[in-house]
């Protein structure tokens, strides 16, 4: 059987104030997994900002007119690789977005995905969080195609609604991307168990793209980047300290899958059926 897919480098960034040394450390890590052979690398949620609501309106930046687009444009370039740029804090006139960036090898910008669920959660005692006092959300389902395979983009919360994933593999899609920052609550109990949820009914792979942890931190990330096979089983995944996470997108495990267990071919499309609906045009 003719091996068909990718390589793909997921990179668990530390992350702190300074801007400049932040997409620096990205550029700097992209260039370095495009030495060991990758042809996708995937950056965390805010890579080049601190995650907290008083951090998103300092942060941001236009996309893709600012400093980090141009950056991740011009290392997507020189290494010939293309890039998942994590997320970003975005300013489009009054509004602020947390925003994924995708570059192509040529440094062209193949998709831009606007976060659509934003993370509202009060857990006592433990961690309450709103994104919305700060940001908008996105409407809009993101995927772009890349090395022969139709990829998915999500943002961190965007993980937790399966339906989001399903219109993404109705689509083709047989690699789903979500850059995040699980915290120290949700992580232990969701971040590994969402993503295989996420791969074994839908029969294809997720990469989760995690900061690395760091202690200090107002919002401490969990980190734990992983990659989860189309069986719904981990095929590698990193601690909580700055690494990069490398391994091979094999379509031929989604296609494996999905013929030995047809439920696609099975779905009762009679009594229940995900419609996408297609917002308005976005005019920004």
């Amino acid at each position: 059987m003719i091996k068909r897919g990718l390589k793909i480098a997921l990179v668990q960034l530390s992350v702190g104030p300074d801007k400049a040394k932040n997409v620096e450390a990205a550029v700097r890590e992209i260039h370095k997994a495009k030495e060991m052979g990758a042809q996708l690398v995937a950056l965390p949620e805010c890579f080049n900002a601190p995650y907290g609501t008083k951090y998103f309106s300092e942060y941001a930046e236009e996309v893709p007119g600012g400093g980090t687009s141009a950056a991740l444009s011009a290392a997507a370039a020189a290494a010939r690789v293309c890039v998942v740029g994590g997320s970003l804090p975005e300013r489009c006139g009054p509004r602020l977005y947390n925003t994924c960036t995708v570059w192509g090898p040529a440094g062209e910008l193949l998709a831009k995905h606007r976060k659509v669920h934003l993370f509202d959660i009060d857990i006592p005692d433990k961690i309450t969080f709103r994104e919305s006092d700060v940001l908008s959300p996105g409407d809009q389902i993101t995927t772009f195609e890349y090395g022969g395979i139709k990829i998915g983009l999500g943002i961190c919360y965007d993980l937790r609604f399966p339906e989001m994933a399903q219109i993404m593999a109705d689509q083709g899609c047989s690699l789903l991307v979500y850059p995040g920052a699980f915290n120290m609550t949700t992580g232990p109990r969701h971040w590994e168990v969402l993503a295989r949820a996420r791969a074994s009914d839908l029969q294809l792979w997720v990469a989760l793209v995690s900061p690395a942890r760091a202690a200090a931190a107002d919002y401490v990330a969990w980190g734990h980047s992983l990659l989860v096979d189309p069986w719904g089983q981990p095929a590698a995944t990193l601690g909580h300290e700055p690494d990069t996470l490398l391994a091979d997108i094999d379509l031929n495990t989604v296609e494996e899958v999905r013929s030995q267990i047809p439920v696609r071919r099975q779905k009762r499309n009679d009594i229940y059926e995900i419609v996408h609906k297609t917002n308005k045009c976005q005019t920004d």
